[in-house]
């Protein structure tokens, strides 16, 4: 078993006290990252009215650089040090934590991830926590038996269980037999604020950029989008393809890439901080994945007015409206990407209105206002019920 870090409670420099009528909503999650689900809590805490939501945020672990700096400034914080959950230390953990909720009295907590969700949701209600929320913003393509088993032992525990897409509703009825009336759609948002002055993609030039934004994970299907380019570069010279992104699979990847002889044609750019900058020097964005949710990587696509070509998985074509924000591909089928990408080359307008389009839905329907809004109503409603 792995040692407990010491607990570690953060609060900002100055915590202003919560607006009469404020609903109180603890978050808790493993750690933070720059990944997906760990991203979009960070937006919504950030973007939270204080007058009428006041969050705390717990974390399992969050003792390393990279969660500590992106903590929120103005959030009260708890480090709880949990490298390993089933250990005798994590009671400790726990009395830390139920130390911390004594003192902020949430209304509701909100947990995301398995490990958060086995300690969080029973010692919440053991501690007179109103609501218990848990978070699946996936389609569950990676859950054994056993945890599916634990999930059912949660259950509970938990008041309802969110999730960002009509598909991810279909599979926790469907798979995990939870009752339709217990599951709430809350779709995420992007920041459209950072794809301001972002020129239409041009399909005409000499050079046409094809880019994806993606971890190198399995799921991610990069390892497709390489054969998908090996094919495409021999009807058509002009593309090149770069993905941001880094992951498990780098060295597998680069070993495929030699075996096709992609050379720089194709380009692993590795992380990439500043993505909507990488974005502006794209003319077509690629989503070539076996599975998503909502996908941020999309929606980022969208706001920067980007042409989209997307597999026909999860949120996707609900995201592209049908087809009227941009092409959907169906899922391991290289031979129909090729043929979109043709199609975009060929058509260099039909290209640009589909970023046009792209542009206004993500401005209108899903930037971080609109998510702000959604979530501020759900807590209202739930502390009302």
């Amino acid at each position: 078993m792995s040692a407990l870090l010491a607990p570690t409670l953060r609060f900002p420099t100055v915590a202003p006290a919560p607006a009469p009528g404020a609903v109180r909503v603890c978050f808790m999650i493993d750690r933070l990252s720059r990944a997906g689900t760990e991203s979009q809590l960070l937006a919504l805490i950030r973007e939270l009215d204080r007058s009428k939501v006041r969050p705390s945020l717990v974390l399992l672990d969050g003792e390393d650089d990279l969660s500590r700096a992106l903590e929120p400034a103005d959030c009260p914080v708890v480090r709880l040090g949990v490298r390993k959950l089933f250990s005798p230390k994590a009671v400790s953990a726990a009395r830390r934590l139920r130390a911390f909720w004594h003192e902020h009295k949430p209304d509701v907590l909100q947990v995301y991830f398995l490990d958060a969700a086995y300690l969080g949701a029973p010692l919440a209600k053991m501690c007179g926590v109103k609501k218990v929320l848990r978070v699946r913003n996936n389609l569950g393509y990676w859950l054994t038996r056993r945890h599916r088993v634990m999930g059912r032992m949660l259950r509970p525990f938990v008041d309802a269980t969110l999730t960002n897409t009509d598909a991810g509703r279909d599979a926790l009825v469907t798979k995990d037999g939870i009752r339709p009336e217990r599951i709430v759609v809350m779709e995420n948002g992007v920041d459209t604020s950072r794809f301001k002055r972002f020129m239409l993609p041009d399909t005409s030039k000499k050079r046409v950029r094809v880019g994806c934004v993606a971890n190198l994970r399995p799921v991610k299907n990069i390892d497709g989008l390489m054969r998908t380019a090996k094919a495409a570069l021999e009807q058509f010279p002009q593309l090149t393809f770069e993905v941001a992104g880094e992951g498990e699979q780098r060295a597998q990847l680069e070993k495929l890439h030699a075996e096709l002889g992609l050379g720089d044609r194709f380009v692993l750019r590795g992380s990439v901080p500043d993505v909507p900058n990488f974005l502006r020097s794209v003319d077509v964005a690629v989503l070539p994945s076996h599975s998503e949710g909502m996908s941020n990587a999309l929606l980022e696509y969208m706001a920067a007015g980007r042409a989209v070509i997307a597999t026909d998985v999860g949120a996707n074509a609900k995201l592209l409206d049908d087809g009227r924000c941009g092409l959907l591909v169906p899922p391991n089928d290289g031979a129909a990407l090729v043929g979109a990408l043709g199609a975009l080359l060929a058509n260099p307008l039909r290209a640009a209105g589909y970023g046009a389009a792209a542009r206004r839905r993500a401005d209108s329907e899903f930037s971080r206002g609109a998510m702000r809004a959604r979530f501020e109503s759900f807590y209202r409603d739930l502390a009302a019920a």
